[in-house]
């Protein structure tokens, strides 16, 4: 699987990496510019990993009462970090779970 400096890299060089999970191609389309595909991507999951990464597309957006109500579905407080430093701590989140636990997420 992927590392975080590689999905980085592949953000930079506007190149999707093969198999990676939906929420983290939601992460990767947001890294790109490109919102409206990271949340068509995300927009049906519930899963914890996806409505966190749901909530900040949608904290992004601006729509804050949107955002906390995926917030409170992924188990998790609202953001109080900069939108950038947010999707930076999103990737080592999830990309480090993929590392340490082969997908089984």
């Amino acid at each position: 699987m992927i590392d975080v400096n590689e999905f980085k890299q592949s953000v930079a060089d506007v190149r999707l990496p093969t198999e990676l999970p939906l929420y983290l191609q939601a992460l990767w389309y947001d890294g790109i510019g490109d919102w409206k595909t990271a949340h068509d991507l995300i927009d049906q999951l519930t899963d914890p990993r996806s409505a966190h990464i749901h909530a900040y597309l949608h904290r992004k957006e601006g729509d804050i009462w949107n955002a906390n109500y995926w917030y409170n579905r992924a188990g998790k407080s609202s953001a109080q970090v900069s939108l950038d430093q947010e999707w930076e701590l999103l990737v080592n989140e999830y990309i480090g779970k993929i590392d340490n636990q082969n997908l089984k997420l």
